[in-house]
């Protein structure tokens, strides 16, 4: 990147406002890409860590329960 990085801004700064918008906003874009991309591969490891337990699947009605009771003390918690 450092060798990169002076060729890049002098392109930079040869641009008039308007491309310099278009360039930040396609940078901005390769960024949020790339957060998904790292989201997305730590998900799919948590996924292969859960799937190594080998615990069965809560069902729906287990994980509202789950749900209530975590509401019920974070309400006693305040109270």
């Amino acid at each position: 990147m450092n060798a990169i990085a002076p060729a890049l801004i002098q392109k930079l700064q040869q641009l008039p406002q308007q491309r310099l918008a278009e360039v930040e906003d396609f940078v901005e874009f390769l960024a949020a890409r790339e957060s998904r991309s790292i989201a997305g591969a730590a998900l799919g490891e948590s996924f292969a860590k859960l799937d190594k337990l080998n615990q069965p699947v809560l069902s729906d009605a287990e994980i509202d329960a789950e749900i209530q009771t975590a509401r019920k003390e974070r309400i006693a918690q305040r109270g």
